[in-house]
């Protein structure tokens, strides 16, 4: 590293730095005498300054840095594609109580789905096995970084020893991530809009397990952008068939006349990991 005629770092290639350059001026700015001046928020540098970039004025700001921040990282990474895996946080592993139970029957079900943490594990580890032919660059496990399905995506994946992301949210009540997503890979988000925009953006198939309010938000979204043609088609794919035949009438909807009868087709229901990955396997072997 050397320094310009200005004093500022730039590499020996003569390219200059703005990283090595915006921490060098943050240091200098911090390292000024302490008066009244240079105590005031407003003397503050505006990239270094939280309560500034909090401001409701800032919100453009914070969201094109919440879009550019996990896109950097992930083409650094060189991660071109992904599997996405939407689900239930509240759905045990096998053998563990379920803690969001509010009462007997909630927990005889969801002790009882703990037959979709296996076959999310699974799936995550057929899915990354895949990947590692292409050296983790393709079909790389996306979740949304929390317990159940998510904990059972990203578990899965490290299982074969390969990368998975996790895109957690800010929500009121704590939201931590696993301890099985990359820790490189493990990004937060304030907006849920960026952070649908994330998963989408690299997907090739969508797999969405038994879950509440926000896996039906995810699985409509993508549906709705697959049905209108603002994404392209992919396998989008329904663990357990009984579970969501029980509460949504794809049909009804059809036979009502809000969505085309062709609209059915865009979904595939299957129970099990090697199904669903066969149904990867048969969709991309005809359009690749």
């Amino acid at each position: 590293m050397a320094k310009g005629r200005n004093g500022r770092l730039r590499r020996k290639d003569g390219v200059w730095d703005p990283l090595k350059t915006s921490a060098t001026d943050r240091q200098r700015a911090e390292a000024v005498p302490k008066t009244p001046q240079t105590l005031s928020p407003a003397y503050r540098l505006a990239y270094a300054d939280e309560d500034f970039l909090c401001r409701e004025e800032l919100r453009p700001i914070r969201l094109q840095l919440e879009l550019m921040k996990p896109e950097m990282l992930l083409t650094e990474r060189g991660i071109k594609s992904t599997v996405v895996m939407f689900g239930g946080a509240r759905i045990p592993a096998p053998g563990q109580s379920a803690w969001a139970a509010r009462n007997e029957t909630q927990r005889a079900n969801l002790e009882a789905a703990s037959v979709y943490y296996d076959e999310a594990r699974k799936f995550a580890r057929l899915c990354s096995k895949y990947s590692a032919g292409f050296d983790f660059h393709e079909y790389v496990v996306v979740t949304g970084g929390g317990p159940g399905v998510m904990e059972a995506g990203n578990r899965g994946a490290a299982d074969e020893g390969a990368p998975s992301i996790g895109l957690n949210i800010v929500l009121p009540h704590e939201q931590a991530p696993n301890v099985y997503v990359t820790p490189e890979l493990s990004f937060n988000f304030h907006y849920f809009a960026i952070r649908k925009m994330h998963f989408m953006v690299r997907a090739k198939a969508i797999a969405v397990f038994p879950g509440g309010f926000g896996t039906l938000d995810e699985f409509f979204e993508c549906l709705t952008l697959i049905q209108t043609g603002r994404m392209e088609k992919m396998p989008l794919i329904l663990f357990g068939e009984k579970f969501w035949r029980r509460i949504i009438n794809f049909e009804a909807l059809a036979e009502f006349g809000t969505i085309a009868p062709d609209d059915v087709n865009l979904i595939s229901f299957v129970d099990t990991a090697d199904a669903a990955w066969r149904i990867i396997q048969d969709f991309y072997e005809h359009h690749e």
